[in-house]
């Protein structure tokens, strides 16, 4: 018959235990999080802006467009009046940028225009200090 002698060395010691406990370890870490969470501030979904009050003041006076045409030849008319040379498109951008309220100068260049042309009104505007200067009719250049 054999004998049964039980783990370990067969003694009455009882057996090491080598797990750690971790119940203590959760109750701390538990208030830990509510000690967190109790201290941490109230979160607002709301941004604060300052909006004006009253009615905004009517627009003074609505802009004046001058529009510079350049024809497929290089030709340039100025509000729809044809221009014989540079140096009158120079007078005309001079004077508009001597305004104390200079106007909106719309350049509509044509599709077939050489771009020197174009290059050269832009350049003469800029040079006597015109500053509300845009390119417009982009839709025909669109494919």
């Amino acid at each position: 018959m054999a004998m049964n002698m039980g783990p370990g060395s067969g003694g009455d010691d009882p057996d090491v235990m080598v797990e750690m406990n971790t119940t203590p370890l959760i109750d701390v870490m538990l208030v830990l999080l509510i000690m967190l969470i109790i201290t941490i501030p109230i979160q607002l979904h709301s941004v604060n802006i300052n909006m004006p009050t009253g009615t905004p003041p009517p627009p003074t006076v609505p802009p004046q467009v001058v529009t510079i045409d350049v024809d497929f030849d290089g030709t340039v008319f100025w509000n729809g009046e044809s221009l014989p040379n540079r140096a009158e498109l120079e007078a005309r951008l001079a004077a508009t940028a001597a305004l104390p309220e200079q106007p909106e100068v719309h350049l509509k260049p044509n599709k077939l225009v050489e771009y020197k042309d174009v290059a050269m009104v832009l350049a003469s505007a800029q040079r006597l200090g015109v500053t509300k200067l845009g390119i417009v009719g982009h839709e025909q250049f669109v494919k």
